[in-house]
This record gives C-alpha cells, sequence and structure tokens, in this order.
C-alpha cells in the first residue's frame, strides 16, 4: 500500500461516510497515523440522493472528493481500495491492494439496499444508496418515459409512465414528493405528446402509516402532502413478487418499468467478523465505547455498529446523526487513551428527524418543538445546507434550490449514461 512506517499509532478507517470523516477530522493528527479506505474516492452527503436520482442536483453537488478534505493534514493517508478480510487477533487485514497492519481499527462502511432475499425484485428494482445508482434512477425514468413515446400499447405506456416507489420512510417519502412534482410541472412540457393523466406514482409502505420512526402527527401530515401532490399511497402493503413491468403485492397488483426500493437496508458482512459477534441485517455488536470486546483496538461506528443502551434496547437508528456523534466521541475516546486517561460512553442526543415532501411541504420532529409546512421545510432546507462538505457545494446546492423553488426547472434531465438493466 506504500504506507510509510511510523512510531505513532496507526489508525486505519474503513469507510469514508459521516462516521469515518467525523472521526477522521476530529482524531489528534499528532499523536495517530490515520490511514482512510474507501472503495469511493469521494464522500457522499446522500440524504440528498434523491434530488440527483429526480433531476434537482448534479451528482458533484452532494460529493466531495476526501483526499481535499484532508490535503492539508499530516500523517494522514487515503487508499482507494476494498477491504475484503479482517484479522483482529493479527491486527491486520486484507485488501485488493495488499494487506496492512494496525494498532486501531475503525470499521464504518455503512449499510447497503436490504432486498430482505427477494433475488427477483434486487435483479429488476433499483436502489438508491450510492450516486451511481441515483444516476441510473435518472436515465431510467427519463429513458422510459421516450420510449412511451414510441408504443401505442396503452398498457405498455401507462407502465413505462408509471413510478413505484417500495418503502415509506424519509427516502421513499422525498421521492415519491419530488417525482410527484415533475409529474405536474416539469415532465409535461417536456413530453406535450403524453398524457400524464395516464402517469400514477405509487408509495408501497408495510405497515400502517408513511414514516414510521416520525410522532403520529408527522405521519398524518406527509400523508395529507403525499395525496395532495397526486401519490397513491398503499399502507400495510407488501410486495412479493416483480417481473420487470408488473409488481406482485399483497394488494392489487401494478403495472411499472420503473420500481425504486426504499424498504430497508443492512449492513454488508466482513470476512474475519465472528458470527458470535453478528445480530440482525450484519451489524456488529460494541460496548458503550463501540469497541468490539473480545478484540483489542477494534472499533465500529455508524449503521455498523449495534450497541443496546436503556433508551435504545435494539441499537440505535441507522442515519446520520448517530454515526457523527460516536465518530467526535471515538476520537476523543482515543486521543485520551493514548495520554492514559479513561474513555467516556457513548450517549446518543437525538436531533430530531426531518422529511421533505415536495416545495414548502416537510415534517419537523424536533426535540421540543414539532412543525409542518413552509416553517418545517426552511428547517430542513438550513440543516441540510449546513450539513454538506465543502463551501462550493453548499453555494452550488442554495443556487439550484431557489432556482427550482421559483420555477420549478430542472435543467439537468439529461440521460448521460444510459441505464441497461441487468438480465
Amino acid at each position: 500500500m506504500n504506507i510509510s512506517d511510523t512510531s505513532l499509532p496507526r489508525v486505519v478507517v474503513v469507510g469514508g461516510g459521516f462516521a469515518g470523516l467525523k472521526f477522521c477530522k476530529n482524531l489528534r493528527h499528532d499523536k495517530f497515523q490515520i490511514v482512510l479506505i474507501d472503495r469511493h474516492n469521494y464522500h457522499t452527503f446522500q440524504p440528498l440522493l434523491y434530488q440527483v436520482a429526480t433531476a434537482g442536483l448534479e451528482p458533484d453537488s452532494i460529493a466531495y472528493p476526501l483526499r481535499k478534505i484532508f490535503n492539508k493534514i499530516p500523517n494522514f493517508y487515503f487508499r482507494m481500495t476494498e477491504v475484503l478480510e479482517v484479522f483482529p487477533e493479527k491486527k491486520c487485514l486484507r485488501t485488493t491492494i495488499g494487506e496492512l497492519e494496525y494498532d486501531h481499527l475503525v470499521l464504518a462502511t455503512g449499510t447497503v439496499t436490504n432486498f430482505f432475499g427477494n433475488e427477483e425484485i434486487e435483479k429488476r428494482a433499483m436502489g438508491m444508496k450510492f450516486v451511481p445508482e441515483a444516476l441510473n434512477i435518472r436515465s431510467l425514468i427519463l429513458q422510459n418515459f421516450e420510449a412511451a413515446l414510441l408504443t401505442d400499447d396503452l398498457k405498455e405506456r401507462e407502465s413505462l409512465m408509471n413510478v413505484v416507489i417500495v418503502g415509506g420512510g424519509p427516502t421513499g417519502v422525498e421521492l415519491a414528493g419530488a417525482i410527484a412534482e415533475l409529474k405536474k410541472h416539469v415532465l409535461p412540457t417536456d413530453y406535450p405528446d403524453l398524457d400524464f393523466r395516464r402517469m400514477s406514482i405509487h408509495l408501497v409502505e408495510g405497515t400502517e402509516r408513511v414514516l414510521p420512526p416520525f410522532s403520529e402527527e408527522a405521519s398524518k401530515k406527509a400523508l395529507q402532502y403525499l395525496e395532495t401532490l397526486g401519490v397513491n399511497v398503499w399502507l400495510n402493503t407488501m410486495v412479493k413478487d416483480y417481473d420487470g413491468k408488473t409488481i406482485v403485492t399483497s394488494g392489487k397488483p401494478m403495472l411499472t418499468q420503473t420500481l425504486i426500493w426504499a424498504a430497508g437496508v443492512k449492513c454488508q458482512p466482513l470476512d474475519g467478523i465472528p458470527a458470535a459477534n453478528l445480530v440482525k441485517g450484519n451489524r456488529i455488536k460494541v460496548n458503550h465505547f463501540n469497541q468490539v470486546e473480545a478484540y483489542e483496538g477494534l472499533y465500529v461506528l455508524g449503521d455498523l455498529a449495534y450497541m443496546e443502551t436503556k433508551d435504545f434496547p435494539k441499537g440505535h437508528p441507522q442515519v446520520a446523526q448517530p454515526a457523527i456523534q460516536q465518530g467526535k466521541l471515538l476520537a476523543k475516546n482515543l486521543s485520551s487513551l493514548v495520554r492514559g486517561k479513561a474513555m467516556k460512553p457513548f450517549k446518543y442526543k437525538d436531533q430530531g428527524s426531518l422529511a421533505t415532501i415536495g416545495r414548502s411541504r416537510a415534517v419537523a420532529d424536533l426535540p421540543h418543538y414539532k412543525t409542518q409546512g413552509t416553517l418545517a421545510w426552511f428547517i430542513w432546507t438550513f440543516v441540510h445546507l449546513i450539513a454538506l462538505v465543502g463551501f462550493r457545494n453548499r453555494v452550488v446546492v442554495f443556487f439550484n434550490w431557489m432556482i427550482n423553488f421559483f420555477s420549478y426547472n430542472r435543467d439537468i434531465r439529461l440521460i448521460i449514461r444510459p441505464y441497461k438493466r441487468k438480465e
């Protein structure tokens, strides 16, 4: 890997997401050698992936080069590779570009889409966890509308125009709202030959309400916003199969050639971590210091970490805030450790939950305050702008949002890289 030897303790961080990034930023760079490993050379701001998928933002607005973030930091190395196996007893890991020894290993690999073992759905549905997947969704939607112009078969045309989103969490709700606004304000201008009364947007949720983690008040308001936008919401409905054109559910079948899966996530298992340390969804059990107790120097952060506490007996939610807070605290704890001081246990401070459903429609469940509508939308906008990495990205996103707010114009409806479904 061409990493120089040093007398400093070597900390290897696997994953440049929210947890890995916050950890590396807060660790004392004069006390450790840091090696960050990721399969991509950029950090992705995942909460805005749905806007890339719906032509609201370009991918470089929500992605930021990892090397640029740390280019002035001493004792820091980045390697673009994938971890194949971990040897915690030897304090070593194997990657696609070689092996690397460590003093401390921090695993923060995040999650991937969970299709719950349904191979047919996994083969034909679209996930949205990474930038390339969001670009694939954008291309597929636009390609399907181009194809809809060319067919005289009304059922075929409807299946090309219809969009079905599975999963009524924040990702599914925000995606449904964005596509509904495309249908109402943008696509009819681009495709005047198509009758958009024949286009349906379906949101399928397996539980009794959308936004299950939110308050009941927020869920009801989100449902009202979706229905106002013309989204067909199907609650208590499970998806059973999909052949590429027809979705089989526990209710009525649905015609679509665009199925977007936002119904769940799981962690990617790492070879070398014993099954005894894993729980449902391939999460790794840790103590209150994010340590894997059986192995010295092995830590897990974010979505991958399963920490049972009094307030969270089934582990912390797999969202950005726990990952950010764990990364920051672990950096301080490792710095304390080398100075011979005691580490502090992790305690999650819930900052609240936000979701937007189109322009001026949002819900906000804050620790001491709940609101919906325009105020919630401004809160959502402010929080996401501040959280973006890089000044340029904040400026570009802000101006894109302002232009879209006043004109509904999304000029990046481009099929740059045509999507071809795997057979």
